[in-house]
């Protein structure tokens, strides 16, 4: 689970998830907005149907390099906590709603249809009401306490020393290509 804090303003942040495979390549997938170019993203200009929404599918390496080392964003990386049998389920939901949105597109909305909602939706429909709509579901900088506090990611001690730990933006600048992106990053908790 991560999350990426793109703005100074504490509940604006930006969620994702990223699957690590058998053979360590590390798939993410991030809800967000289709802007054309040259358009900046506004809230605001989230409410009327402004955006497009789309699915990111795409290698860790590229995803997360360009929020934590070009970007130089504040991350965040959970381990995440899903019962048995229910990341590969996640993983074909995700699927799913990848091929559904090809046939019937849908708008973003800055508080609805948000990067975070739409990824408490994946989870609730493959393991119905596990994330309560709570009100940091429309605040995306709060989710980390919730999830720490519904159990869904890993507990690395008290809530504020999981964070701590959890921040991986600064040791990811620290990458060099002698190893692959996604391998420096969990070596930081091992």
């Amino acid at each position: 689970f991560m999350v990426d804090h793109f703005h100074p303003i504490r509940f604006l942040a930006h969620t994702y998830i990223t699957f690590e495979f058998n053979d360590g390549r590390c798939l993410s997938l991030s809800f967000e907005v289709r802007r054309l170019k040259g358009q900046k993203y506004h809230p605001i200009r989230g409410f009327f149907k402004t955006y497009p929404l789309y699915l990111l599918v795409g290698y860790e390496e590229d995803v997360t390099f360009l929020r934590t080392n070009t970007r130089r964003h504040k991350v965040y990386m959970f381990k995440a906590n899903p019962p048995d049998g229910k990341p590969e389920q996640l993983l074909r939901a995700y699927a799913n709603y990848l091929n559904q949105l090809a046939d019937h597109p849908k708008w973003y909305h800055s508080i609805m249809t948000t990067c975070n909602t739409s990824l408490v939706q994946m989870i609730n429909t493959i393991t119905p009401g596990r994330i309560p709509w709570l009100w940091r579901t429309f605040f995306p900088g709060h989710t980390p306490r919730a999830a720490y506090k519904l159990g869904l990611i890993e507990h690395w001690g008290d809530y504020q020393t999981t964070l701590d730990l959890a921040r991986i933006d600064e040791y990811a600048n620290k990458w060099s290509s002698s190893t692959k992106f996604s391998d420096h990053l969990r070596q930081k908790f091992n």
